[in-house]
């Protein structure tokens, strides 16, 4: 298969690569490239970027407190569920991979009360438990979370945070909201149906997750009606679908109060990327009105299915395929400001053979771009499809690399577009989207980062190249 290296030679590469990385020793020779179609020192170039892919499993593999941290939180988490098994017995997630939060499925322990690692909880902010049926009556679950501040009726903005697909619980996305409400926002995180600690299946059978893509783009329509409900206004599913069985669900958002209904921003990863893709234009709002989403950020990536693995070898791999069985179908119509962000590698990381298309992960930011809305794209310098969902051991690099770059471009997108003017982040939020001294060398030099959106002053930022320093503001009504 064109782009796909031996067994042997990726081995070989990679081992005395990662040996370096480690701190280990000299690295093995590389094998030999000749008989490779490409520039052997671009190649050997390339193996050291794909040798970034194995950071963060050798930092956590090598780190005796995460480890011992990691399983005593999977082992918590698994009784904590168990519990919940014996409390409500009206939940129908035994089918889930992730149900229990068990395992990799833990995400990042020190995001946890017990080691809070972040000082956030109490302090930063809080989190609280909700459930409310999907419009089909799948019972979701998830959190509200809300800053901890002396002015606590201040209506704030809100972000709806979706998962991705093949299995990736709400916890693995725990990271962008205590970032997000550190910054001030109130936020909504959730398990669409058949992911995590939702239903596996709705009251007639109809299942979610990896079985039903669909769920990408109506639980997250379901959970910004939710997001948006009050007193005076419940969410309607609720009571439709009551069943009375000791698993309680919320009749509305219980800080409902807390959060400015007109400014809203979503974000999601993989298959909760394309979903964000696709929800911030539909017009009319499928549940009546107009649609509430005034920005977006999709992790791994903007726009729909084609979008995501670029042209990379991944492209034509079966996991790629497999993958792209579990997305939802529908058109992306460019409405709202939209980050997106990718890496260079994907769902099973494979080195290249050649360079790929530099504007391989650019589609979606063209077709933004090209409908006169703002938009920015960055790709991750070896970064896998897992810089988003902080699973422990699995191939990404170190979390205080590629997920560090996504936080910071996450909450400064936002606040470009969500925020006010007597309020934290509006002001600095441009410099912080253009502070490429500090993270352009996080940037790949596979694939072109690139930006194109108004300044608060109304200077246009337009860039093909990030990496390449590239960028000179164009005065107001001189694009």
């Amino acid at each position: 298969m064109r782009g796909q290296f031996t067994r042997r030679t990726l081995l070989a590469a990679t081992a005395g690569l990662t040996t370096t990385a480690l701190g280990g020793g000299k690295a093995a020779a590389l094998p030999e490239l000749d008989s490779l179609d490409s520039d052997p020192e671009w190649l050997r170039r390339e193996f050291r970027n794909y040798a970034k892919t194995q950071e963060a499993p050798a930092e956590q593999t090598s780190d005796p407190d995460f480890m011992r941290r990691w399983q005593r939180r999977s082992t918590e988490n698994a009784a904590s569920y168990a519990e919940r098994v014996a409390a409500e017995p009206g939940w129908r997630s035994h089918a889930n991979l992730c149900a229990t939060w068990g395992e990799q499925c833990t995400g990042d322990p020190a995001l946890y009360r017990d080691i809070d690692a972040r000082n956030f909880y109490g302090t930063v902010g809080e989190r609280r438990r909700v459930a409310f049926y999907d419009r089909e009556g799948a019972r979701l679950s998830g959190h509200v979370w809300t800053p901890v501040e002396a002015e606590a009726d201040e209506a704030r903005p809100g972000i709806v945070i979706t998962n991705g697909s093949v299995q990736a619980p709400e916890p693995l996305y725990w990271w962008a909201a205590q970032s997000l409400v550190a910054a001030g926002y109130v936020v909504l995180t959730y398990d669409p149906r058949g992911q995590g600690r939702s239903d596996s299946l709705t009251p007639s059978g109809e299942p979610g997750g990896n079985a039903n893509g669909e769920v990408f783009v109506t639980n997250q329509i379901d959970a910004i009606d939710f997001f948006h409900s009050t007193p005076e206004e419940p969410y309607a599913p609720n009571a439709a679908y009551d069943r009375d069985d000791d698993a309680p669900v919320v009749e509305y958002n219980p800080v409902f109060d807390r959060l400015d209904h007109s400014r809203l921003g979503i974000a999601g990863h993989s298959a909760g990327a394309i979903g964000a893709s696709i929800v911030q234009g539909l017009e009319p709002w499928p549940t009546s009105g107009d649609n509430p989403v005034d920005a977006v950020v999709a992790w791994d990536n903007l726009g729909d299915s084609d979008s995501v693995a670029g042209d990379g070898p991944e492209s034509e791999a079966t996991d790629a395929a497999r993958f792209f069985e579990t997305v939802p179908e529908g058109s992306v119509e460019p409405r709202v400001p939209a980050m997106g962000q990718s890496g260079d590698y994907f769902l099973t990381p494979t080195p290249h053979e050649r360079p790929p298309d530099p504007d391989g992960k650019s589609g979606g930011f063209e077709r933004f771009r090209e409908a006169g809305v703002p938009a920015y794209q960055l790709v991750v310098r070896g970064g896998t499809h897992y810089e988003w969902s902080l699973l422990p051991t699995f191939p990404a690099t170190s979390w205080e690399f590629g997920n560090a770059l996504a936080d910071h471009y996450t909450v400064a997108w936002f606040d470009r577009w969500l925020k006010e003017s007597d309020e934290s982040g509006y002001h600095d939020a441009d410099s912080r989207l253009l502070a490429d001294g500090e993270w352009g060398n996080h940037l790949s030099f596979h694939y072109r980062s690139k930006r194109a959106f108004p300044g608060r002053n109304q200077q246009y930022h337009s860039c093909e190249d990030i990496r390449a320093d590239c960028d000179t503001p164009t005065p107001p009504g001189r694009r």
